[in-house]
């Protein structure tokens, strides 16, 4: 197995231990979509604490990659998958969120 399925693996495991359904093949290709930041610690989490980085979530990757327009909606989205995740899980894997993000707003066909 290389470090990509490996990773890929690790991201599913978790989603399986938070009981979360999910489909392999999407969680595959936004792990894809991510790049290199996977093998880099700082990167491929999300500290639950700090604020700054839902604001580059929401940026980057709500409002440019997924091209949604800014509104609360966004924020509700973001607050609703991390409730979801476990707001005591104190780093959270950007490629499950994003996953889970890209299905809350029905934007799965990006990675197709």
């Amino acid at each position: 197995m290389n470090k990509f399925d490996e990773k890929v693996a690790q991201y599913s495991k978790f989603m399986d231990d938070k009981g979360l359904k999910y489909d392999a093949d999407l969680l595959k290709a936004v792990t894809k979509g991510l790049g290199p930041s996977i093998y880099k610690r700082d990167a491929e989490t999300i500290s639950g604490s700090d604020a700054k980085e839902f604001v580059t979530v929401k940026k980057n990757f709500l409002i440019k990659k997924l091209g949604l327009p800014d509104g609360p909606k966004l924020d509700e989205a973001i607050a609703k998958v991390v409730e979801a995740i476990g707001k005591s899980e104190r780093s959270k894997y950007r490629a499950v969120l994003y996953y889970m993000l890209a299905v809350e707003f029905g934007k799965q066909s990006i990675y197709k």
